[in-house]
């Protein structure tokens, strides 16, 4: 009841995705990537500092690291395996992936990707905005298994990110950091091989290789 939006989408789909792959939380390894968090906790803890009583929540405090989604996860989960955040700006859904495949290849284990960015309040809203909450969560496996979709490679390019042939879809991929990540879920739930490039830290992107299991 006490965590924010944030956190909440980040649980839902993290759950969305295990459930799905049928694996075990318990035994993933998880990377968690978002632009900024919780910015209805930064938010308050603002107005907070700014006013002649500065004494915080330690709830509200608790809540403030970047890795708050990440220890609840462990917590709701029961998983005591490691947990990495990242986050790299409008470039957090390429970096998020990129140190999951990377964990998968150094470890050969099991990684739960999640991705997820919530609406910031007004005034960080007109400086950072954000149209809507947005979850994205992938499995990633070193082997085939019977629910996997598709093998994935992925390789640093210099080329241009793939766009959203859908309107609204387009918007949310450009407003939303972790919303980069569209393309390649579409390109998923096509059920078919492709390629697709998601934008990255300039001047370099992220080439994913799809290689459908069915």
């Amino acid at each position: 009841r006490r965590v924010g939006q944030s956190v909440k989408v980040a649980l839902a789909v993290a759950q969305e995705a295990v459930t799905a792959a049928q694996a075990d939380a318990k035994q993933l390894a998880a990377v968690f990537a978002s632009s900024g968090a919780d910015g209805d906790n930064c938010d308050a803890i603002c107005k907070v500092l700014a006013s002649d009583d500065r004494h915080i929540s330690p709830t509200r405090f608790h809540n403030s690291v970047h890795n708050a989604p990440a220890g609840y996860w462990g917590i709701a989960s029961g998983a005591m395996t490691p947990a990495t955040v990242v986050c790299a700006y409008d470039a957090s859904f390429g970096a998020g992936l990129l140190e999951a495949m990377t964990q998968v290849g150094a470890v050969a284990a099991g990684v739960l990707l999640v991705a997820y960015e919530a609406p910031y309040p007004e005034p960080l809203q007109a400086k950072r905005p954000h149209p809507s909450a947005f979850g994205l969560a992938l499995v990633l496996m070193p082997q085939r298994g019977p629910r996997s979709l598709a093998r994935i490679r992925i390789e640093l390019v210099d080329a241009v990110a793939d766009t959203m042939a859908n309107a609204e879809l387009e918007a949310l991929r450009q407003q939303i950091p972790c919303a980069r990540g569209l393309p390649l879920a579409q390109a998923l739930a096509g059920g078919g091989a492709a390629r697709v490039v998601l934008e990255y830290l300039a001047p370099l992107s992220l080439a994913v290789e799809i290689e459908a299991c069915n």
